[in-house]
Order: structure tokens, then C-alpha cells, then sequence
């Protein structure tokens, strides 16, 4: 949905809050009964249009849109070469963080924000797929080198035609310059993401406790 079909849809029935982190209400629905306030989720000026966070709301629940627009295609990738979505998105990350040199599995759990437990898990499937290999560190036997075997690349190159087909089209609607923004604030939403989820773990601490 576009932007513009966005705004459409924010409608002109409702009254902006009375103050700003007050609850919004709004009057319609067969014979004109007033709909039930519903409050504010953000408080920030910067998201709030007229005293509203319908705006606001657009963004996150378009936000969910693409991440499931996004998961379907990375499932897709991952079928094309025999994998679970979220083995092929471990390959692949290896794959290019080696460029840079070797790969231990926290700077494959670092670079996709996920536990290293969990990439643990997900490496010993790739292992056992033979898609990787695991090399234990002469030096420190605790640490474990990540490198994408034959067969991995060969998936990989099977996967490449297509896989450029589709990211095209998925982010074909973007320019440099709003690539190059994009990329920026997703980085910086990540940032304040991670400290918005400490916070909700302590509120909903504190919130137990009570």
C-alpha cells in the first residue's frame, strides 16, 4: 500500500487527543454510537500527527507487512537449495563475513542478532548437511572457525540468478540515495530497538512485582 493510500485510510472522523499522551476518541459506526477511546502507544511529538499515532500505527503494522513479505522469500531462497530459511540466512552470512577473515559463531550471531546458542544449533545442522565445515582454533580450542564447504558454494551459485531477481523487485521501488538512508536507519532503529526490549523487560519486571 502506498503512502498516499496510507494517509487515505487515516480518515478524517477522528478528533485529535486532548492532550498529548491522552487517549484518542472518535465517533462513528451505525447510528453515529461513539467508539471506545483507545490510547496513545508513542508519545513523542516527532510521531504523533495532529495528537494522533494513526500514522504511527501504519508504520509498525506496515513494518510487520514487509518482515512477513520478506521472511516468504528468504524461505523461498532457502527452499531452492534444500534448506530451512534460517539455515540458508546462516550460509549466506558466513559465506560474505569471511571475506573479511574467519568466522567464529559469535560474529555470525553478532551480524544476524541472534543468540550464539541458537547459531550454534543452526551450524551443526549446516555441518551435518555438509554445507559448512568447523574447524577447531589449534591455539584456543574454544573457538571454532566457520568456513562454507564445496557443496555450500554450489548452492549458493545455484541460488544467485534467482536470488537477484527478487531482490530487485523487492527493492527495486528504493533510489541510491534512499538505499543509502534506509540502510542508515535501520541501523539506527536496531540500536533503539535493543534498548526499547531492556526496558520492557524491566518495566514488565517491576510490573510482576507489584
Amino acid at each position: 500500500m502506498g503512502r498516499a493510500a496510507g494517509k487515505r485510510r487515516l480518515g478524517s472522523t477522528v478528533r485529535p487527543a486532548s492532550a498529548a499522551n491522552g487517549p484518542v476518541a472518535a465517533k462513528g459506526g451505525e447510528g453515529g454510537r461513539a467508539r471506545s477511546a483507545v490510547p496513545l502507544t508513542t508519545s513523542r511529538p516527532e510521531l504523533l500527527s495532529d495528537g494522533r499515532d494513526r500514522e504511527f500505527r501504519h508504520l509498525v503494522h506496515a513494518l510487520f507487512g514487509f518482515a512477513a513479505h520478506h521472511e516468504q522469500i528468504r524461505a523461498g531462497h532457502g527452499t531452492v537449495i534444500g534448506l530451512a530459511g534460517i539455515e540458508y540466512t546462516v550460509l549466506i552470512s558466513i559465506a560474505h563475513l569471511s571475506l573479511e577473515g574467519d568466522v567464529s559463531v559469535k560474529a555470525v550471531a553478532d551480524h544476524l542478532y541472534l543468540s550464539g546458542a541458537f547459531i550454534t544449533a543452526v551450524t551443526q545442522r549446516l555441518v551435518k548437511l555438509g554445507m559448512i565445515h568447523k574447524r577447531i582454533d589449534s591455539g584456543d580450542r574454544r573457538r571454532v572457525a566457520l568456513t562454507v564447504s564445496n557443496k555450500g558454494r554450489a548452492a549458493l551459485e545455484r541460488l544467485a540468478p534467482i536470488q537477484r531477481q527478487v531482490n530487485d523487485v523487492e527493492f527495486g521501488c528504493l533510489s541510491r540515495q534512499e538505499f543509502a538512508l534506509l540502510t542508515g536507519i535501520v541501523d539506527r532503529l536496531i540500536d533503539s530497538g535493543a534498548r526499547a526490549v531492556a526496558l520492557q523487560k524491566y518495566l514488565l519486571a517491576d510490573f510482576a512485582a507489584r
